[in-house]
């Protein structure tokens, strides 16, 4: 379902922009559609869209149901998602007001430490099931944060995301730098997010300097070199006066190399931005690990002496399925289907986890 198709059929029971927009607000607020501080009702809302009150509510709530609940020692709370359709999605709330919300079921870019992709894009999530995450997020505590980074791409289904983040940053009541969105990197959001009256704050998935290891670790992500990311993110930073979060997934032995702290100054150096190290998401079926606390730490501090902003951050829910696309997995039995080796205890007597990546395709794919 989308937000427009909401707005028409309230349109067409003889809702004006002002019912329209109160509905809005009263529903992406996890709010009762009837609520209402007027003293007489019935005489604010036309009779039809009174009558339709109850169905329209059902039909909301049912966009977004809570399946399962997952805290964390941290604070997050993972939540399994049921769509009106029977499909899942994953939401996180995070500490300090924030939630997590999937904008896909599945993803096409194929990350190769990312559990999300491994069965691929199975369809799109409409503009009203991602605001019905976050409204589902507000009934079990506060938000004032939105950041785009569950399951899926959101510049491969951005007019549903874009139109999110418009009724997020208005009936919503979300400060419009609290709207993350969240790429891998993508010219038609470059192109888009500056033309909107809601203008997001950006998060560039980075994960490497290396146009070729990339290339391996995000197989089906536009063919975009590194530094021209940097240089795109970085208009958009001067643009909107918004620093850009460069997010960057430390994975030991493959991305937490002093050639990487070297590729990071040169290209960041002097950048409106910050960068964030966010220690890997163990998942036992992925060859992947995550790099000592030490070096993690190491390298947050080797970055900020040069002046790079870096914050290293606590992976949310490590201890409940914390890797993206984890949980719903093995709530839907398709990880005992997952047949990527594991990376060996001894790598001196196996291929390491960098070996495992899969070699760069040939041509790209886009969705």
């Amino acid at each position: 379902m989308q937000v427009d198709t909401l707005r028409q059929r309230l349109r067409a029971l003889g809702a004006r922009p002002v019912h329209e927009q109160h509905l809005l607000r009263l529903w992406t607020r996890a709010l009762p559609l009837d609520t209402t501080t007027v003293r007489r009702p019935e005489h604010w809302l036309p009779a039809p869209v009174r009558a339709a009150l109850p169905a329209l509510q059902a039909e909301l709530d049912g966009l977004a149901r809570l399946r399962s609940s997952h805290p964390g020692a941290d604070g997050s709370v993972r939540l399994l998602v049921d769509l009106a359709d029977g499909q899942a999605v994953e939401s996180v709330l995070l500490p300090r007001g924030g939630v997590c919300v999937s904008s896909q079921v599945g993803c096409a870019v194929g990350c190769a430490f990312c559990m999300t992709g491994k069965s691929g894009l199975l369809r799109q999530v409409g503009s009203a099931e991602i605001v019905a995450q976050v409204a589902l997020a507000r009934s079990q505590r506060e938000v004032k944060r939105v950041v785009f980074m569950g399951m899926g791409e959101p510049s491969h289904n951005l007019d549903n995301v874009l139109e999110a983040i418009q009724v997020l940053g208005t009936a919503g009541g979300i400060g419009h730098k609290e709207l993350v969105f969240s790429t891998v990197g993508d010219e038609r959001a470059f192109e888009r997010l500056p033309t909107l009256a809601v203008k997001p704050a950006l998060a560039l998935s980075l994960h490497t300097t290396d146009a070729e290891l990339r290339q391996r670790l995000l197989p089906r992500a536009p063919r975009i070199a590194p530094q021209d990311l940097v240089e795109a993110a970085e208009r958009y930073a001067r643009f909107t006066g918004y620093p850009i979060q460069f997010q960057w997934t430390l994975l030991e032995g493959i991305n937490d190399t002093d050639e990487e702290l070297a590729g990071m100054e040169r290209l960041l150096k002097g950048k409106y931005a910050m960068m964030n190290l966010i220690p890997y998401n163990s998942v036992p079926e992925l060859p992947f690990k995550r790099p000592a606390g030490e070096r993690a730490a190491e390298m947050a501090r080797w970055l900020n002496r040069r002046g790079i902003l870096t914050r290293l951050r606590n992976s949310a829910g490590q201890d409940v399925d914390g890797g993206c696309g984890q949980l719903r997995a093995r709530a839907l039995g398709t990880q005992a289907a997952v047949t990527l080796q594991r990376r060996p205890a001894n790598p001196a007597t196996a291929a390491t986890a960098a070996d495992a990546l899969p070699a760069a395709p040939a041509q790209e794919s886009t969705c």
